[in-house]
């Protein structure tokens, strides 16, 4: 689904209000991007998802220069990795979220890899998938963007392609066709990262549970 730029705007705004509001993102962290025709909209550096203007948001064009608006968030270096990588077998990909859900960070926090969960729930596996667990890089590293756009084509190569993808310490990147796609993986995300930190030990589905999933979802594990 293509949004018109305003439409985009508009969602952006709608989605960051949102998250801000369930407690999914806090304070000026976390960040919002939509790939136009003609280049990106993204959420301005160091702003408040809860508080955004549509008409101050950063357009970017498809070189990533700023065209209008506020000055752009600095990770749009990674989001343009993540569209150039997931289009190359997802032609939709039109939106990205990053944020610092406290229950994702939290498991990020003792996790080694390469996985950031195992399969516990079906929804899980159906709506999110695998989610790679990046190495530690500093926020804006353009080392960090390198590797998840690897991570990226590695898994679509192997006929799993992701959704998502963990910077340990920072939070989950996620990409969908929309902002409120993108916004229902992230939600999906979260919450299986908070059962996994209430039920540490709980064993992943079965082999044949995924490939159940597989075969009547089209779901990609």
């Amino acid at each position: 689904m293509n949004l018109t730029e305003s439409q985009a705007r508009d969602e952006i705004c709608r989605v960051g209000r949102s998250l801000f509001e369930r407690g999914l993102v806090h304070a000026t962290a976390g960040n919002i991007s939509v790939r136009l025709d003609d280049g990106f909209l993204i959420t301005p550096t160091d702003a408040c998802l809860g508080f955004l203007d549509p008409a101050r948001l950063a357009k970017l064009d498809l070189q990533g220069q700023q065209v209008s608006g506020d000055k752009g968030s600095k990770t749009i270096a990674l989001h343009r990795q993540i569209y150039a990588a997931a289009c190359e077998h997802d032609a939709d990909t039109r939106c990205v979220i990053h944020t610092h859900s406290t229950h994702c960070v939290a498991l990020s926090l003792n996790a080694h890899g390469p996985e950031m969960l195992p399969p516990i729930t079906p929804y899980f596996v159906m709506k999110v998938g695998h989610v790679p667990l990046v190495r530690y890089h500093r926020p804006g590293s353009p080392d960090a963007a390198k590797e998840v756009a690897d991570l990226i084509r590695h898994h679509a190569a192997q006929g799993t392609p992701i959704r998502a993808v963990m910077l340990p310490r920072l939070g989950p990147n996620v990409w969908h066709d929309t902002p409120a796609a993108a916004m229902a993986t992230l939600e999906e995300l979260e919450e299986t990262a908070r059962l996994m930190l209430l039920q540490p030990h709980t064993p992943p589905l079965r082999a044949t549970d995924l490939d159940e999933l597989r075969q009547t979802f089209g779901a990609r594990w």
